[in-house]
């Protein structure tokens, strides 16, 4: 009995021994790494320079004031129509005259009292001028008579003739002066004028029989009302802003100025998050010759290139956007149709170069050293070190090594 509970219990420490030695060894068993995996593949890829940018009527013209003026308010507002030369936008009348001083007005009553006295001495001439010439219309009377009788002879006539133009040039003269005093006297008495006088209205006229209209210099919509109320404004002040945004639409984008020495005229545009579903496109027509130092949002110093950029996108698929819009511009400054590529999740830098880590048949990783051209950040191509079909660990740790068992993540 004995021997039998003394064998019976050597097989259970035996059993337990046997139970822990396996626990033990499921523990510590080396076990795969769970790892990201993607696979070297073919197709397409671009390299493009990211940058927000911002719409702009590639002419807009500026509405201003031909003469100093009193400007009407306006009525027009942003997005209205105009026709070219056609849709008045704007109405100006003269200025209302300036209040006039103490000395002011007593040296414009002088003036008039002046042209007043002018105007008499004008007015006595011509009563004189009168008096000659009509003496002078009989003496010529009586002189023709006796010349046909043979009384004088044709030399008194021809001094009587003479004398009766003489005294009629004089006259016109005389009603001349009249005229330019009278003149005179007029433009005196305007001095006079005030903006407080009830004769304003008299010298400017009512309605807009006297006012200057401003129209449109080109087909298109009304941008910006610069000035809307009533106000009085030198010659040359900018009233509204006109310009053609079916058109003349285009994309202006402040690149640093190390991206922009990558970018070349003709480059395709691809424009985004501008609102719209579908992707617009563009090409670029102009790069800056002179940067621009801009403070960016963190306070930092930027060379900033304004490039613009034309629309090929027909009008009618891009009618919501308008002047101004915030767009997000990918200029597409390499590109490719048929190449080896891989994620640039899986590089990492090795020995002065690239290299990825490849998964065998096995599971086991292998370092692979590879030669990159073009990189965007999400896709690089591969110029040699791997090949078509080949799997690849993306976001390899740095614990990960040379002939560690991985295994993928999702199973």
């Amino acid at each position: 009995m004995a021997r039998a509970k003394r064998r019976s219990r050597l097989a259970l420490t035996a059993i337990a021994i046997l139970v822990v030695a396996g626990t033990l060894t499921a523990a510590f068993w080396p076990q795969p790494t769970l790892v990201d995996m993607a696979t070297v593949g073919r197709g397409p890829i671009q390299v493009t320079i990211d940058e927000d940018g911002r719409t702009q009527v590639h002419e807009v013209y500026v509405v201003s004031t031909p003469v100093a003026g009193l400007l009407q308010r306006v009525t027009v507002e942003a997005g209205d129509p105009v026709t070219a030369r056609e849709a008045v936008v704007a109405q100006m009348r003269p200025t209302n005259p300036a209040a006039l001083d103490v000395r002011t007005r007593e040296q414009a009553l002088a003036a008039v009292d002046a042209a007043q006295a002018a105007l008499r001495v004008a007015e006595a001439d011509r009563n004189s001028a009168a008096a000659a010439h009509e003496l002078a219309e009989t003496d010529l009377d009586r002189a023709r008579q006796l010349a046909e009788s043979g009384t004088v002879s044709r030399a008194a006539l021809e001094r009587a003739e003479t004398n009766a133009r003489a005294t009629e040039a004089a006259l016109q003269t005389a009603e001349a002066a009249i005229a330019m005093r009278q003149a005179e006297l007029a433009n005196a008495r305007a001095q006079l004028i005030g903006f407080e006088d009830q004769a304003l209205s008299e010298a400017v006229g009512s309605g807009f029989e006297d006012s200057i209209p401003l129209h449109a210099p080109i087909d298109g919509r009304i941008l910006r009302v610069v000035q809307e109320s009533e106000a009085v404004l030198p010659a040359g002040a900018p009233v509204l802003e006109i310009g053609d945004i079916a058109n003349g639409l285009d994309v202006v984008v402040d690149l640093i100025s190390s991206d922009a020495v990558q970018v070349s005229l003709g480059d395709p545009v691809l424009i985004e998050d501008w609102g719209g579903s579908a992707t617009l496109h563009g090409t670029v027509t102009r790069i800056a010759p002179s940067a621009v130092t801009k403070v960016s949002a963190l306070g930092v110093e930027e060379q900033r290139v304004s490039v613009d950029v034309t629309f090929d996108t027909p009008a009618e698929e891009r009618a919501s956007l308008g002047h101004g819009f915030r767009v997000e511009a990918r200029i597409v400054i390499w590109q490719a149709e048929d190449v080896l590529k891989v994620p640039s999740a899986a590089l990492f830098r090795d020995a002065g170069g690239w290299a990825v880590f490849t998964v065998d048949d096995e599971g086991l990783a292998r370092l692979a050293l590879v030669d990159l051209g073009r990189n965007n950040g999400i896709e690089a191509h591969v110029l040699s070190g791997l090949a078509e079909g080949d799997r690849v660990i993306l976001y390899p740790s740095a614990g990960l090594a040379a002939g560690d068992h991985v295994a993928p993540r999702d199973g």
